[in-house]
């Protein structure tokens, strides 16, 4: 049975982003499958509020995934007995996280690399949990395929109802060239579905990703940020048309709203900044625009950056639209 159906496109786990009004976002543009922040498996157990609210699946929301993050049996035990209470619908363990505070602990992408050791700590959660276990990991091996290969089989043979493998070592962060070819031999060697992650911004490197890896899902996480139209871009490919700077704004609008009324006006806007930044990046406006975000504390203050949003892009921009038509357009002026 599949977890995920064919052509699924997942919005990935990304500590700090994914609460409830980032995937809020996604869902209006066509996400279904959404996950949670990454939560540590400590925070779970020991009842930290926050960690703990992050659990909680929105009106909005058909599907909801959650990913955690640790090594230590019993608090894995204890995290997984936890989300049985929850309304969640996948459990996954992320053996792919390179962070260095994650890395020091032996967690993430690091506990990957000690196989046997990974197996152990994903079998805990599999006895444990009362709803599918999933796995998000990464290539072990850039030129050689058989150290991954060994590990998803394992991951299998302990009970992962799918894999999510990122094309990038550990070492690469989130740089350089997605080793597809990696991914689409692991692919081959399971029958367990196996969803593709790395380098999908778009359409076109979407469809690249699914056919140099053979596989159907594909799992976005940076090229949703600030970007929540990727999803209808995906599905609907060259009739895909970006939103207009009114368009824009209006989510902006939207989003911080839904920030401030989780975590309060004063914490939700500030901490909305860095989504104020990646929702005009790569769309030709001002620096200034950018820059102009740190000043903004409340909803009214963020009025008038909706307005200079609304005002679009700069005119050396619109006029290197012109001169280059078939470029990647990330906005409709």
């Amino acid at each position: 049975m599949k977890i995920y159906p064919d052509n699924s496109v997942i919005l990935a786990p990304l500590a700090g982003y994914t609460d409830h009004p980032y995937r809020s976002s996604a869902i209006r543009h066509g996400c279904r499958y959404a996950f949670t922040e990454m939560i540590d498996a400590g925070s779970l157990v020991y009842g930290h509020r926050k960690t703990l609210s992050m659990l909680k699946r929105g009106s909005d929301e058909k599907w909801l995934g959650v990913q955690i993050v640790g090594s230590d049996h019993d608090l894995l035990r204890k995290a997984s007995e936890i989300i049985n209470g929850s309304e969640c619908d996948i459990l996954d363990f992320n053996l792919g996280c390179p962070a260095k505070k994650v890395a020091k602990k032996g967690e993430g992408a690091a506990l990957a690399k000690k196989t046997e050791e990974a197996i152990r700590a994903f079998e805990v959660l599999v006895k444990t949990s009362r709803i599918p276990v999933t796995v998000k990991t990464r290539i072990l091996d850039e030129a050689d395929p058989a150290p991954t290969v060994f590990l998803v089989k394992k991951l299998v043979d302990a009970g992962a109802a799918a894999v999510t493998l990122h094309g990038r070592v550990m070492s690469k962060f989130y740089s350089g060239d997605v080793k597809t070819m990696v991914i689409a031999e692991v692919a081959r060697s399971v029958k367990t579905q196996l969803v593709a992650n790395g380098g999908a911004f778009g359409h076109a490197t979407a469809e690249t990703l699914r056919k140099e890896t053979g596989c159907s899902c594909i799992m976005v996480a940076r090229g949703a940020m600030g970007n929540p139209w990727i999803f209808e871009e995906i599905a609907k490919g060259p009739e895909f048309i970006p939103p207009t700077p009114e368009a824009l704004a209006c989510e902006i609008g939207l989003h911080v709203a839904d920030m401030a009324g989780l975590y309060g006006e004063e914490v939700g806007v500030r901490i909305s900044r860095k989504l104020m930044i990646d929702y005009v990046k790569g769309r030709g406006y001002p620096g200034e625009l950018k820059n102009s975000v740190c000043k903004i504390k409340t909803l009214d203050e963020l009025k008038a950056y909706l307005d200079d949003v609304r005002r679009g892009p700069t005119p050396r921009y619109r006029k290197w639209l012109e001169q280059n038509p078939d470029a990647p357009r990330k906005l409709t002026v």
